[in-house]
C-alpha cells in the first residue's frame, strides 16, 4: 500500500456499480433571487441562491448549516477541503449542513452558482448525488501508485471543465482529493516529454 494512502469517508451503499454522475437527473429548483457572493450572509434572510467566486462568502454559507445544492444546469463544482483530505461536490451535490461543519477552505470550479433545495425530496437526492461523486473519487484511490491516482484524477476533471478552469485549480487541492503528494500532481500535468531531471555537478 502506497504510504500517500489515507482513509475515505464514503456512505455509498453499493461500490461495486460504476459511476457516472453526468448523468444523474437534475435536481429540480424554482426560479430563485440571485444574490452575490460578495455580499454577506444574513442568518435571518438567507438567499435562495448564491452565486459568485469568493470563497469566503462561500464558506460563510456553508458554515451556517444551511443545506445548499450545487447547480446541476452548469459546469461547476466546490472542492471542499477538510482537516485532512478533500472532498468534490459536483453539479446536482449537496453542500453545507451538518455534513460540511468541518469545511476549512474552499476552491470555487467553474462558474460557481448554489442553490437552495427547498423540498426534503431535494434535499435527499442532493445528498445521494454528492454520495455519487464521493464514490467517484474514492475509486481513484484504489490504485495504489500515486502517479496513477494523480493523472485519473486530473482526467477526470478535463471531462467536465475547460482547460483555463483546471489550470486554476492548486496542485494541492487535487492532491488532496485522491491522497498524493502535490508533486504527483505536478508530474501528473507536465506534458509528454516536458519531465526534466537535475544532475548535481
Amino acid at each position: 500500500m502506497d504510504s500517500e494512502d489515507r482513509q475515505w469517508h464514503s456512505t455509498a451503499s453499493n461500490p461495486s456499480n460504476p459511476v457516472n454522475p453526468a448523468s444523474m437527473a437534475d435536481v429540480r429548483h424554482d426560479r430563485p433571487t440571485s444574490f452575490s457572493g460578495s455580499q454577506p450572509v444574513s442568518v435571518r434572510t438567507v438567499p435562495s441562491t448564491l452565486d459568485g467566486s469568493d470563497p469566503d462568502a462561500i464558506l460563510s454559507c456553508i458554515l451556517s448549516g444551511n443545506i445548499w445544492a450545487v447547480n446541476s444546469r452548469r459546469k461547476n463544482g466546490l472542492i471542499l477541503y477538510k482537516p485532512f483530505y478533500a472532498e468534490f461536490a459536483g453539479p446536482g451535490a449537496a453542500v453545507g449542513g451538518a455534513y460540511d461543519q468541518d469545511c476549512q477552505r474552499v476552491i470555487p470550479v467553474g462558474n460557481l452558482s448554489l442553490i437552495r433545495p427547498e423540498t426534503r425530496e431535494e434535499r435527499q437526492n442532493a445528498y445521494l448525488i454528492r454520495r455519487q461523486w464521493i464514490k467517484l473519487t474514492q475509486q481513484f484511490t484504489d490504485h495504489s501508485a500515486s502517479l496513477q491516482r494523480a493523472q485519473m484524477i486530473l482526467n477526470q476533471f478535463e471531462t467536465y471543465f475547460d482547460q483555463q478552469t483546471i489550470a486554476r485549480i492548486p496542485d494541492e487541492a487535487f492532491a488532496m482529493l485522491v491522497g498524493v503528494l502535490p508533486y504527483s500532481v505536478r508530474i501528473a500535468r507536465r506534458p509528454p516529454g516536458k519531465t526534466s531531471i537535475k544532475v548535481k555537478t
